[in-house]
C-alpha cells in the first residue's frame, strides 16, 4: 500500500506578487526551493492563511535570495500581496518507508521570506 505524506513544507511566507497574465504556476525564491527539497515543476499545494483558499499548481524557481513568492495565472486571483501562505508538497511511499521518512521543513524570516 502507498500513502501520501508531506515531503516538503515552506511555512509562512508572504506573497510578493500576483501576475494574472503569466501562464501559470508559483514562482518561489530558488534558495527556498533548495532548502525545502522542491524541484522545478513539482506540484505544490498552497494554503492561504488570510482567506482560507487552498489550491494546487507547480513550482518554478525565482531569483535567489530575493524572497520572491509570486502566484501566476489564474492562481493570482486567489491571493493578494502580503497574504501569508504555507507551501506543501507530498510524496507517495510505502507505509514502512513513510514511518522512517522526515520531511524538509523550512521556516523563513516572516518579514523578508529569506532564510535566516
Amino acid at each position: 500500500m502507498l500513502v501520501h505524506v508531506v515531503k516538503s513544507k515552506i511555512h509562512r511566507v508572504k506573497v510578493t506578487g500576483a501576475d494574472l497574465n503569466y501562464i501559470g504556476s508559483i514562482t518561489i525564491d530558488e534558495d527556498l526551493m533548495d532548502a525545502a527539497n522542491i524541484v522545478q515543476g513539482e506540484k505544490i499545494q498552497i494554503v492561504n492563511n488570510n482567506n482560507g483558499e487552498r489550491l494546487e499548481t507547480y513550482a518554478i524557481p525565482g531569483p535567489r535570495n530575493s524572497g520572491e513568492i509570486t502566484l501566476n495565472g489564474a492562481a493570482a486571483r486567489k491571493v493578494a500581496p502580503g497574504d501569508v501562505l504555507i507551501l506543501i508538497s507530498y510524496a507517495m511511499m510505502d507505509i514502512e518507508e513513510a514511518k522512517q521518512f522526515s520531511p524538509s521543513l523550512v521556516f523563513p524570516n516572516e518579514a523578508t521570506n529569506l532564510l535566516t
